[in-house]
């Protein structure tokens, strides 16, 4: 049925009477996220499960305020939880290459990084000092005294005893060495030696076998007691250093005896000391050092008694939740930094830094989807920590490395934080489809929704979002008009005059803009004025490719006729979205009908312009017109469609409609009005379907005819499913309002016939038939003729035929 559409169906307004104030000022901040029940109770179920795999993805178009809710959301929530651990990362006194990770109460690590440096600086004050004193001195004199007197009289006796066999006992550069004597007490020379008899000889030869025997007897013993001497003053250096080293070490025990990790820790450390006393010796002054030459001999390093804190939660209130923007892999599980020394890269555990992962262990970690998984090894890296429930810290590279080097493999630390990915639908469903290991890890699924309905609990609230938006900008009050708009605007862009866009950050920019445009006019309150000023300023900075296109058609270089009838012509809409900006063009349908057999041909397939919803139209088309028009008689005819001046791609079936007006007028031969256009998708059964971008449509063929005036005869034509769609810009509502464009709605493919063509449709009669007089008619009529056109034209060939095998007979 063919319905006028009224000036009150074109735009829904917001009446002052459902705002309650006069300027936002009078009203309260928006406190929560408004309509988004469902994703709201999915999240509350995703963050109060503690189960393995209950990970959430929250999915939404973009500027629906996902992030913003959960931020929001999980600070307040984390704000009751109890604070985690600190994590420090320490020397392995065992395993130098992996470094040990100590958990501590919150806030307490920084505390045992500072114990752990005073004890160690008071140490090297300390220890110097004891062996600097007099008691110590005294002990290590008297072992020494002990040693030295002993070593005396060992050699003191084989010289006696040398001295009575004609040997003394000397000292070389090579060592201790006996020499025969003569009987006055000068050493043999080699010539005197010599010159002496075979006997001699023989004799001095064996007492110096026999004393160098002894003398390698005595050398073995001394040097067996300096092992023991070594010992003592070992044991003397523990002795007197174990008072001090034991009393800071147990006073720490005592700090920390509640944690057992620590304990045995720290009793590591004391053995350590105990071992490598010499470090804290006092060492011998060296010249200075040439640059790039390393020194002879290296400072005793204390680093190793250092206390890396990993994770500080001093300073935490709650759970900790952490927002990750750059999900590369070092910045979710945390690296070993390097630094150049000697031309190498080193570094030891002190370098080791965390990542997201830790910081947010015992809490939240917030990544979106998209760049975690446009950045390499991180979401396949990030799937295998919740499933080993660990976090390690790996250089991931070095699997790509031809030579293995050697670095840190620090201890990993238990992993226990929920995981909230953000993205859009397209790419939950892809992952949930494609990958086996994220359906069993990102379990629970909040869908946000891009818009609510529009009713009077949600307009209130969409107020206390302007409002909101005031406080934090520093924007100027809105007034209860600008609300009223910014309210009319969130269904424009929801497309619905009972719905409201959710898209908050497109409503905040217009927000924005109009306090800008208010400031500039010096006002102290945001009015409706400001608000359309902001809208018509944001579609003129991204409007100039609508403009060209509007310029094109004026000179002719777009054929559009928005006057008079053309058989077999209709004006067609389509929506050209550029991303930022979106608007409706009239497009030129034509349809050519003549005899033969290839039924209806789609140009734009056939030259591989058509998508597949397009080409899936035109044989629902075709289908259509089978149905109704060869019921009597074959389909017999071909017809072209196409799109004229279409140099680009065509997707969708919102031109079905046009279409057909355009084919069927070819058919009849009767004329289409060209000051209408059409839009509208229809079923087989000539049942007409809503399509969208009905308000661009609209605009685009307004915008058009108004190039050379509105002459009341101009209107467009659309679907009555798409009724609740409108919501105009003002200038088409003034103009529908005068009379000088019409805009009408229908519900069957027929209904659009008596405007365009001004004949009647035409009802099936009984016998199977069309009134005379009707544009039905006439195109039954048409196809009829062309049916029998191809029938006399077969019938010679049959008869010819039917000769020839009479003759073969």
């Amino acid at each position: 049925m063919l319905k006028k559409i009224t000036t009150g169906e074109l735009y829904k307004c917001c009446e002052k009477s459902e705002l309650p104030f006069k300027t936002t000022d009078e009203i309260s901040p928006l406190k929560e996220t408004i309509g988004q029940k469902r994703a709201l109770s999915a999240l509350k179920f995703g963050l109060g499960i503690d189960s393995h795999g209950f990970n959430i993805y929250i999915l939404g178009e973009s500027g629906t305020g996902k992030m913003t809710t959960i931020r929001t959301i999980l600070e307040e929530k984390a704000k009751n939880e109890p604070v985690p651990n600190d994590w420090c990362y320490v020397y392995n006194f065992r395993n130098p290459d992996v470094p040990r990770a100590l958990s501590l109460p919150p806030g307490t690590g920084a505390a045992f990084q500072k114990d752990m440096s005073e004890m160690i600086t008071a140490l090297r004050q300390e220890i110097p000092r004891i062996f600097e004193s007099k008691e110590y001195e005294k002990q290590r004199t008297k072992v020494f005294e002990d040693f030295q007197q002993k070593q005396k009289k060992y050699f003191s006796d084989l010289e006696e005893e040398a001295k009575g066999k004609d040997f003394t006992l000397r000292k070389t550069v090579g060592g201790l060495v006996l020499l025969p004597v003569k009987t006055t007490g000068e050493t043999l020379t080699e010539e005197e030696y010599e010159n002496l008899e075979p006997k001699v000889k023989a004799k001095i030869e064996a007492i110096g076998k026999e004393l160098q025997e002894k003398l390698d007897d005595v050398i073995r013993i001394v040097r067996e007691e300096e092992k023991k001497i070594k010992d003592m003053m070992t044991q003397l250096e523990r002795k007197a250093t174990l008072s001090s080293v034991g009393h800071r070490i147990d006073e720490l025990k005592k700090k920390y005896k509640d944690s057992d990790n620590i304990l045995n820790y720290l009793e590591e450390v004391k053995e350590d000391i105990l071992e490598h006393l010499d470090d804290f010796k006092p060492q011998e002054e060296q010249g200075p050092s040439l640059p790039f030459i390393k020194p002879q001999k290296a400072e005793p390093s204390f680093i190793r008694f250092d206390v890396n804190v990993f994770v500080n939660n001093r300073d935490s209130k709650g759970a900790p939740v952490v927002i990750e923007s750059n999900p590369t892999y070092y910045n979710i599980f945390g690296r070993v930094e390097h630094k150049l020394q000697y031309g190498m890269a080193m570094t030891d555990f002190t370098m080791i830094k965390a990542g997201s992962l830790q910081l947010a262990n015992g809490g939240y970690l917030v990544v979106d989807a998209l760049e975690l998984l446009k950045n390499i090894f991180s979401y396949d890296a990030l799937k295998r920590t919740i499933k080993d429930k660990v976090i390690k810290i790996e250089d991931v590279w070095e699997q790509y490395r031809l030579i293995s080097t050697v670095t840190l493999k620090p201890e990993p630390v238990p992993f226990n934080v929920k995981i909230v990915l953000v993205g859009n639908p397209h790419l939950y469903y892809l992952l949930y489809n494609l990958d086996e290991e994220y359906r069993e890890l990102f379990k629970v699924k909040a869908d946000y929704e891009n818009r609510m309905d529009r009713n009077m609990e949600n307009m209130l609230k969409y107020a206390s979002f302007v409002r909101t938006k005031c406080e934090e900008r520093g924007l100027q009050p809105f007034d209860r008009d600008a609300v009223a708009r910014v309210i009319e605007y969130g269904s424009r862009l929801a497309e619905h005059q009972g719905k409201l866009s959710a898209k908050f950050s497109e409503v905040a920019d217009i927000l924005r803009e109009a306090d800008y445009w208010a400031r500039l006019k010096k006002n102290s309150v945001v009015t409706a004025e400001d608000v359309e000023k902001a809208l018509e300023e944001k579609t003129y900075r991204s409007n100039k490719v609508e403009q060209k296109i509007l310029e094109a058609t004026k000179e002719g270089t777009i054929l559009i006729d928005t006057e008079g009838a053309v058989t077999g012509q209709v004006n067609g809409l389509a929506v050209l979205d550029l991303g930022d900006y979106s608007f409706g063009m009239p497009s030129r349908i034509t349809a050519k009908s003549y005899a033969g057999r290839a039924g209806i041909i789609n140009i734009e397939r056939e030259t591989k312009l058509s998508g597949k919803i397009h080409e899936k139209a035109i044989l629902i088309l075709t289908a259509y017109l089978g149905a109704k028009y060869a019921v009597k008689h074959s389909l017999s005819l071909t017809a072209s469609l196409t799109f004229e001046q279409l140099y680009g791609g065509i997707e969708g079936d919102s031109a079905t409609c046009a279409e057909v007006y355009a084919l069927l007028s070819s058919i009849s031969g009767v004329p289409v009005k060209q000051s209408y256009a059409i839009t509208g998708s229809m079923n087989q059964h000539g049942e007409v379907q809503p399509i969208g971008g009905v308000n661009e449509k609209i605009e685009g063929f307004f915008g058009v005819c108004k190039l050379n005036g509105l002459n009341g005869e101009h209107g467009v034509i659309i679907p009555k499913r798409n009724m609740h769609n409108l919501m105009l810009k003002q200038e088409v509502v003034e103009a529908v309002t005068n009379g000088k464009f019409h805009l009408y709605s229908i519900e069957n493919v027929e209904d659009g016939i008596e405007p365009l063509t001004g004949m009647p449709a035409g009802e099936l009669q009984p016998d199977g038939t069309y009134p005379e007089g009707t544009f039905n008619y006439l195109v039954a009529k048409r196809l009829k003729e062309l049916s029998e056109a191809l029938k006399a034209e077969k019938e010679p060939e049959k008869n010819e035929k039917k000769k020839e095998e009479n003759n073969k007979g």
